[in-house]
């Protein structure tokens, strides 16, 4: 592509994404044409654009003049062919790999040999698209995230015969847009989409299970894993038939690997039309305003007086000043990392994957109630505990007056295997190292794109470093054995990784496993 500080730049589709990349070009100083198969589409779409413009202005994030210049950049073309003179084409249409060798194909005879052609596809394969054109080499995955505008994130996917300076140029656009970047092989969803499935797909099997609500699995996530958003909040802002369309695909493309097996919750939601808030309901009701069920919040108890810690907490072990400080006798013993309520004779203990049920059976335990785990104890706003043995009730209630003691909100749940933030944890932090094991992209990207393009606290990768290696694994092989499903199996190289970090002796946070 000659002279790629002026290029030409080319979008093919008007919808969200085609939009919002067009916008960005356009801001960078390039001339921009935008083709829909609907002409009214595209002006739809430059209204929307306008729109954009205007409202940064009212702001004061734009300037009024530079709003009209950006605004000008931009014309609509009701002729493929009206594309010849550009150096880079943008495709952002529907996720269907026929229609997209269709437009390219037809693309390819209409621009020069040295436009490079890209398409924004979230999750079909770049070799795949590019395979029906005659120089496969120029064209590459320029993936961007949406809001466009305003994610600073793109994802750059390399095709079987992608040539490396066309990474490189894309990489330099990238750059000039103010946009970050990593750079994939085409494996199904690549980096970003790939990765986040757990995240979606752990939170529609607990709701399956009946464990917790919509709503209250958000909370826990947010709360207790600072993510930014709750995956049920998230899903509908994305829109179900895009998300669904994602996890169907990316489950396709792996030849039904149970990890990216979508749910039929999801796929009642997308054939009744609740789509999320562009339709008005999803799992929330948006009409007018967001209506939320009641997160589960467990009542006001008392506080134990007295307990006795065996062992180091590991991870947990912030929570020992908190409860000293509210006044609660601490003794302490050697042991394997339990609480012991001194009273009722209650045992505590943070999830090490294993069902309550199960772990008293392992441990012979009469009643334990086990803690969710949680990115920080000290900051955490929330504890999410389950429970079993003879006493439930009781063993809930004192173990939420403990937590309350020191002003954490308390939500019981169901018995599932990991509870939620562990097993969404190990999950991201499992397909995480299988991505890397398949090199489709270095450590670094991986965790850049889960930080820059899904907004997630830490990358599964540091993350993982942060909480502990052998604890994350355990709880994944606690949780393989607990459904005995193959979606849990625990990747080659998390395995290797961890014996790698036995080895050597070393974390930053150790934690002594209850076994």
């Amino acid at each position: 592509m000659k002279n790629k500080d002026k290029a030409v730049i080319g979008i093919i589709g008007s919808g969200t994404m085609g939009s919002g990349i067009a916008q960005i070009a356009a801001s960078a100083g390039h001339k921009v044409l935008i083709y829909d198969a609907s002409i009214e589409a595209a002006h739809s779409g430059l209204k929307v654009i306008n729109n954009r413009l205007e409202r940064l202005a009212q702001r004061g994030k734009l300037s009024k003049e530079d709003a009209n210049k950006i605004s000008q950049r931009i014309k609509v073309v009701s002729h493929l062919e009206e594309m010849s003179a550009t150096g880079l084409v943008i495709e952002a249409i529907i996720e269907s790999l026929e229609i997209k060798q269709n437009v390219f194909s037809e693309l390819e005879n209409i621009v020069s040999d040295d436009t490079i052609l890209t398409s924004n596809t979230s999750s079909i394969s770049i070799t795949s698209i590019a395979s029906c054109l005659r120089k496969p080499e120029r064209f590459a995955g320029f993936h961007f995230f949406n809001p466009a505008p305003v994610m600073p994130l793109v994802e750059l996917i390399k095709g079987l015969e992608t040539k490396p300076d066309v990474i490189s140029q894309l990489e330099n656009i990238a750059y000039q847009w103010n946009k970050k970047t990593v750079i994939s092989k085409t494996t199904p969803g690549f980096i970003v989409n790939r990765i986040a499935r757990p995240f979606y797909a752990e939170a529609l099997r607990v709701l399956e299970e009946s464990v917790a609500g919509h709503s209250t699995i958000d909370a826990i996530l947010r709360d207790i894993g600072d993510f930014k958003m709750g995956p049920f909040e998230l899903m509908d802002l994305i829109g179900h038939d895009v998300n669904f369309a994602v996890t169907s695909s990316v489950f396709s493309s792996s030849y039904q690997d149970p990890r990216y097996r979508p749910s039929f919750i999801q796929q009642e939601l997308v054939s009744a039309g609740s789509l999320g808030q562009k339709s008005g309901k999803g799992f929330y009701t948006y009409n007018p305003h967001k209506i939320e069920e009641p997160v589960s919040t467990h009542p006001p108890s008392d506080t134990p007086t007295s307990l006795t810690i065996q062992g180091c907490l590991g991870h947990a072990e912030p929570l020992v000043p908190l409860w000293e400080k509210a006044g609660i006798s601490i003794t302490r013993t050697s042991g394997n990392g339990r609480i012991i309520v001194n009273g009722p004779k209650i045992t505590i203990a943070m999830s090490d994957g294993r069902t309550a049920h199960q772990r008293c059976s392992d441990e012979q335990l009469s009643n334990l109630v086990i803690f969710d785990l949680a990115n920080d104890y000290q900051t955490t706003s929330r504890i999410a505990l389950t429970a079993a043995g003879t006493n439930k009730i009781q063993s809930i209630n004192t173990a939420a007056g403990l937590f309350q003691s020191i002003q954490k909100n308390v939500t019981v749940i169901g018995d599932t295997p990991g509870m939620i933030f562990l097993r969404t944890l190990t999950m991201l932090v499992n397909e995480s190292y299988e991505a890397l094991l398949l090199k489709t992209a270095k450590e670094e990207d991986l965790d850049k794109a889960m930080k820059l393009g899904a907004n997630y606290p830490k990358g599964p990768l540091e993350w993982a470093k942060f909480i502990g290696l052998p604890y994350l694994f355990q709880a994944l092989e606690n949780i393989h054995s607990e459904y005995c499903d193959n979606r849990y199996r625990p990747s080659t190289l998390f395995r290797q990784e961890t014996a790698e970090f036995m080895i050597h002796r070393y974390s930053r946070h150790p934690f002594i496993l209850e076994v």
